[in-house]
């Protein structure tokens, strides 16, 4: 074959070879569109849920609260999103039923501060409500928070003459270890009050017995009533006694300087003549 025939059979060939790739691109089926392989993201959505296990009749805290990306399909009716005012009107809420971490915090599931029979809620069975007027003073200066435990003295003063100067005004405590559970309008820590943070705080609401309830509001009329705030952790083998009343004079001893401490007995005899006898 001269060189001219086998040119023409190499060009002959090599349209062959590419008649036949064509013929088998066709038989292949079509690949599909990138775009039409893409699945479309779903829309999302974050809602506020239980951060971990939380009892039922707990009060919510922020440490109580996360917020959990979830499909805005799967949202649950009655979820809170995730934004600073929902926090903020969360907190302070009673749990009616025990969540489980994560689980969405729902409308239902909530008794927020202000809605009718909160208060009664919060109370532990058979426990009562007392409130106390305070000033900044005696209410620890703003430092008590709804939770705390505390104790209740009552400060006497005496203008009974024929008491000893030492023995004229007194201390005494009248409850112990009762649990705050209100102060002012405020049931939670952390929630505004009405007034503000910097205001002077009026109110404190105690939860009591019966009996206990009784003895703070007679002690309210008998004197001036105050708070002192008491360990969250108690000592090993501590004993809980009540302390003894404090006398004027076991505070200050120029109460007792030159004073005899005792009685005095007085004795009138007509109009003008009496006559002290101390004992």
């Amino acid at each position: 074959m001269n060189l001219r025939g086998a040119l023409i059979a190499a060009i002959l060939l090599g349209i062959g070879g590419l008649g036949l790739v064509a013929w088998i691109g066709l038989q292949l089926p079509p690949k599909p569109a990138a775009a039409a392989q893409a699945v479309s993201a779903p829309a999302m959505a974050t809602i506020l849920t239980a951060a971990h296990a939380v009892r039922a009749g707990a009060l919510l805290k922020y440490d109580d609260i996360e917020a959990r990306e979830i499909e805005a399909a799967q949202v649950p009716a009655g979820a809170h999103p995730d934004n600073a005012r929902a926090r903020a009107e969360l907190v302070g809420s009673m749990i009616r039923r025990g969540l489980l971490p994560h689980e969405p915090l729902l409308a239902t599931d909530l008794l927020r501060p202000g809605d009718h029979g909160f208060l009664a809620t919060v109370l532990s069975p058979g426990m009562r409500a007392t409130t106390v007027g305070v000033d900044a003073v005696s209410g620890t200066a703003g430092l008590i928070w709804p939770g705390d435990h505390v104790d209740v003295i009552l400060t006497q003063i005496s203008d009974d003459q024929s008491l000893p100067a030492g023995r004229r005004a007194s201390a005494q405590t009248v409850l112990r270890d009762v649990r705050v559970i209100a102060i002012d309008q405020e049931l939670m820590q952390g929630t505004a009050s009405p007034a503000g943070p910097d205001a002077a705080q009026h109110t404190v609401t105690l939860e009591v017995t019966d009996l206990q309830a009784e003895r703070v509001v007679l002690a309210a009329r008998l004197g001036h009533l105050s708070f002192v705030v008491r360990s969250a952790d108690v000592a090993p083998g501590a004993r809980d006694t009540p302390p003894p009343t404090t006398w004027g004079g076991d505070v200050s001893s120029a109460l007792t300087e030159g004073h005899v401490v005792g009685r005095v007995m007085r004795l009138y005899q007509g109009n003008s003549d009496v006559k002290e006898f101390k004992f």
